[in-house]
């Protein structure tokens, strides 16, 4: 579950990237990779184990210029828990 002093982190299993050809983030693991949208991305990007549920979402308002995220937030998060994307 993700609670907002959580501070999620990458799996090691996954490394994210930007395509230039593509113009996008991916999220590359063993199988494959999966392309991110620019919201996606810019959430894994504050995943590094450091910053909290609060402090991410407050980030992403700013960059967005919209509130409130933080429902929005914890939905993803909680899915790339679930997918093995975070720990």
């Amino acid at each position: 579950m993700i609670t907002p002093d959580a501070r999620p982190c990458m799996s090691p299993r996954f490394h994210m990237q930007f395509e230039p050809t593509q113009d996008r983030w991916v999220l590359l693991f063993a199988e494959g990779l999966v392309h991110l949208n620019a919201p996606a991305a810019e959430i894994l990007q504050r995943c590094d184990g450091r910053r909290t549920v609060d402090e991410i979402v407050a980030e992403l308002e700013i960059v967005f210029s919209q509130t409130p995220l933080h429902d929005d937030v914890v939905v993803f998060l909680s899915q790339a828990l679930q997918r093995g994307w975070l720990q």
